[in-house]
């Protein structure tokens, strides 16, 4: 995206309203792993458990499963995208609200089951949202609108993975939820004020079709062998990244870094560092294709996993701590726009609640449910060699590129 149109992003109201969305859509991700993983590993609760927590997000995985329910039902307000969008938005506020109420070191099975309803919430929030971009963007606004999300959903994950941390130091975690909830706000009035679509896809006459034609219809398109293999490689496609950002935050703290320390160099650096990484994706996006950007950011991904590596030799440095932070969030912003973009390249228009929830969900599987060993892999290798396996693990997603993204072909012949 060229930088004068994110400086212009306010005067289009619907871009202003996928930039608020998009931090609707990241402020609850972090909250239900990095954040809750760090309240934890503060309170003394063992890396192995720690590790594991990754799996309340579950939902983020499984998403697909009720999404056509978003496809097929119409609330009785603001319409099937952005009645869906309230209504999730007031879930969560409520949520995270009664996140204030637990204790990691008393009862950790309740805060468990209050996160995984925050995941759930969450991920069915993501459906709608992403419905809506797809529905409310003319094609020659895609580039731009993408981008301009991706900015709001990476911010919103930086202020919930690292204000966080500035905001604890000077209250308690229960505090902190509390406040986290009251910023959804920002979502929930941009459901009410945000453009309706002009033409929304038509509803499904039955749940019948909105579960099973989306499904035949990314078969037959692909063919199933090449589909096959496409949704192999999303799965694997950000897995390395997947290993290092469950363990990011309580590498740092066992490193010696405390909340403040972590909070500015993940907010301060972390979020211009995230800004630089969105505006380099959607220009080099504009101007070399999809499938070749794919290329390009999924190497440029593994380099964060080898900068983790080198301050684990080092130990404690801030130097080498802010250029591992800064390359770490460049690169998700890179990466983060060529993905959603090439995901939106696979989806039929029709179906694209369902389609895009489904293949979101591969995407979540390596973040939230290959990660969970993450944890006992660290305890049981040492730093060093963990960041080093993260690498290792970046390769197969890597080698799949050639079938999911050929580099010569058009983006238009992903989507036939």
């Amino acid at each position: 995206m060229p930088v004068h149109h994110l400086l212009k992003v306010f005067e289009s109201r619907k871009m202003a309203a996928l930039l608020l969305l998009g931090f609707s859509s990241g402020l609850p991700l972090l909250l239900t792993n990095k954040t809750v993983q760090a309240w934890m590993t503060f309170e003394g609760v063992d890396l192995g458990t720690v590790g594991l927590f990754s799996l309340v997000g579950l939902p983020y995985s499984l998403k697909f499963i009720w999404a056509p329910l978003l496809d097929r039902y119409v609330p009785p307000f603001l319409g099937r995208r952005r009645g869906w969008l309230a209504i999730t938005q007031v879930g969560l506020m409520i949520a995270l609200a009664t996140m204030a109420l637990h204790d990691p070191t008393v009862a950790l099975q309740m805060l468990a089951l209050n996160t995984v309803i925050i995941a759930f919430l969450s991920a069915s929030q993501d459906i709608a949202v992403d419905a809506y971009r797809t529905d409310v963007l003319e094609e020659r606004e895609m580039g731009a609108g993408v981008s301009v999300w991706v900015l709001g959903y990476r911010v919103g994950m930086l202020i919930a993975g690292s204000l966080t941390f500035v905001m604890a130091k000077y209250m308690s975690w229960q505090m902190v939820y509390l406040a986290m909830s009251g910023l959804m706000l920002i979502g929930l009035t941009t459901s009410f004020w945000s453009p309706a679509p002009q033409t929304e896809n038509q509803t499904p006459t039955s749940l019948f079709d909105s579960v099973i034609f989306p499904f035949i219809d990314f078969f037959r398109r692909l063919n199933v062998t090449r589909a096959s293999l496409i949704l192999l490689f999303i799965i694997l496609y950000k897995l390395g990244d997947g290993i290092l950002g469950n363990m990011a935050t309580p590498f740092l703290i066992k490193t010696g870094f405390d909340e403040i320390d972590i909070g500015l160099m993940q907010g301060v650096v972390g979020l211009l560092a995230t800004m630089i990484g969105v505006v380099a994706g959607g220009v080099i996006l504009s101007r070399i294709g999809i499938n070749r950007s794919m290329w390009v950011f999924g190497g440029l991904q593994a380099v964060s996993n080898l900068m983790y590596l080198i301050l684990a030799i080092v130990g404690k440095n801030d130097v080498v701590a802010v250029l591992a932070i800064s390359v770490e969030n460049f690169c998700a912003g890179l990466v983060t726009s060529g993905f959603v973009a090439y995901l939106m390249s696979l989806c039929n228009p029709k179906f694209s609640a369902t389609q895009f929830a489904l293949l979101t969900s591969l995407m979540a599987v390596s973040r939230d449910i290959l990660v969970a060993p993450a944890g006992k892999m660290a305890e049981a290798t040492g730093w060093i060699w963990f960041f080093l396996i993260s690498i290792l693990l970046a390769l197969p997603g890597l080698l799949l590129l050639p079938v999911a993204a050929p580099w010569n072909a058009p983006a238009e012949q992903v989507e036939s």
